[in-house]
């Protein structure tokens, strides 16, 4: 691998005020990309999943846990392996305090095919506190495309999936997989995913995790 050029100071501030620019035209490239995105259109998600968490049972309406938004980590741990996905470790790892995401009215959770009983394992090896719930016993990994088959055979795959709730409807608003996750797991990257996007962030300054109130 080959390094940069050692140039002066002078030189390199020529350099890195050229890039600003183009830096600059990507953020607004992608602050209109995600303005587009709030403005897809949405759909709701008629059937009754039922999912398996630390508490029991729980339904979809249920992850929301209350607030208006939920972003569903689709954590590819399939029911016959024995610890979850590496690469959806790492992304996980990166996700930070959910406090963060609750202040803004907007929950978070992983779903993955694999049973609790597997899950919570290796959830504790991993210090996670995060909500983490198990789809084995429903088609939401496939509806969401998180699961798809290949060659006859069931295939994970990465992904988010964006929700928002009206009262006791739930509304499906975007999803993304893959490659896709590359540069996501931030608190502005998270909300910018959303019907709502960054308007929370904007109602209220950003905080120690410890200092909000729910």
């Amino acid at each position: 691998m080959s390094l940069p050029e050692i140039v002066s100071r002078e030189r390199w501030r020529a350099a890195r005020e050229a890039l600003l620019l183009k830096e600059e035209a990507v953020r607004r490239a992608r602050e209109a990309l995600a303005a587009e995105r709030r403005r897809l259109p949405r759909v709701e998600v008629d059937p009754e999943y039922v999912f398996e968490g630390g508490d029991g049972k729980a339904t979809l309406l249920d992850l929301f846990e209350g607030r208006s938004q939920l972003v569903v980590h689709h954590f590819m741990f399939a029911p016959e392996w024995q610890a979850g996905c590496p690469c959806c470790a790492a992304f996980l790892d990166q996700v930070g305090h959910l406090a963060h995401l609750h202040a803004r009215d907007t929950s978070f959770a992983a779903v993955s095919r694999a049973p609790f009983t597997r899950i919570l394992p290796f959830k504790a090896r991993m210090g996670w506190a995060v909500p983490w719930y198990s789809s084995s016993h429903s088609e939401f990994n496939r509806d969401f495309e998180a699961t798809v088959e290949r060659a006859g055979e069931p295939v994970e795959r990465p992904g988010l999936s964006c929700f928002l709730r009206e009262r006791d409807r739930v509304f499906h608003t975007y999803s993304v997989h893959d490659d896709g996750l590359d540069t996501l797991g931030t608190l502005a990257g998270l909300l910018d995913l959303t019907a709502l996007g960054r308007n929370p962030l904007g109602s209220g300054r950003l905080r120690y995790h410890d200092e909000y109130q729910d």
